[in-house]
């Protein structure tokens, strides 16, 4: 029982000390997918990526060749040709295993560049939820891309923007935006009234023609 009341004791204590700091919310992730820099250098590292695929999967190819090749002979190869042919066989198993482990593997090489790909642009964002979190006197900030769920969030917590905007001035970029719902009505309607003029200017012609004709 005292531990209990211990441990309540606590969490209200926790509790307080939460309510008393201003909290925001960032989004590490969707911040990073905006930032040029980034997008460019993660476009030629999956371009990499992709070479090496080929690379794997013509490897793959010639394995399965020769594998099938070495079982349709087998029959036929005796003593020292049947070792050899194995052997090359085994040979490029192992390599084409390697390769994937080096590159594909947990220790590999893709994610070994994609943590130096990463780091530059994380220190960076680190430093822009600094100078905001300074600015609006934040005392905690959350990354909802870092495991944690969040189920509702007010638009005044969140400041991923405010952050990915800080970036954006600094690295001299702009921040891409799709044209609002108003403007793309205005110019529609603009384009329904050149219409409506030109059949008019059209119609009125061609009664001035028939007048003529008259």
């Amino acid at each position: 029982m005292k531990k209990f009341k211990l441990f309540s004791a606590l969490f209200i204590l926790f509790a307080g000390l939460l309510s008393a700091q201003k909290i925001g919310v960032v989004d590490t992730n969707y911040i990073l997918s905006k930032l040029p820099q980034y997008k460019d250098a993660e476009d030629r590292l999956n371009s990499q990526i992709a070479n090496w695929q080929t690379e794997i999967q013509t490897l793959q190819s010639e394995f399965d060749k020769k594998k099938l090749l070495l079982e349709n002979e087998r029959v036929l190869l005796v003593g020292d040709q049947l070792k050899q042919r194995q052997k090359e066989v085994d040979d490029l198993d192992k390599k084409i295993k390697t390769m994937i482990n080096n590159r594909f593997g947990s220790m590999g090489e893709i994610n070994n560049a994609r943590s130096n790909l990463t780091k530059p642009f994380q220190d960076q964002i680190w430093n822009a939820i600094k100078t905001v979190s300074e600015k609006n006197t934040l005392g905690i900030i959350l990354d909802k891309s870092n495991n944690i769920s969040v189920i509702f969030l007010e638009k005044r917590y969140d400041y991923t923007d405010k952050v990915l905007d800080l970036l954006l001035k600094n690295s001299g970029s702009k921040k891409t935006e799709s044209p609002n719902r108003s403007s793309k009505v205005s110019e529609e309607a603009r384009e329904i009234k050149a219409k409506m003029k030109s059949e008019d200017g059209a119609a009125k012609l061609q009664n001035t023609e028939a007048r003529k004709v008259k």
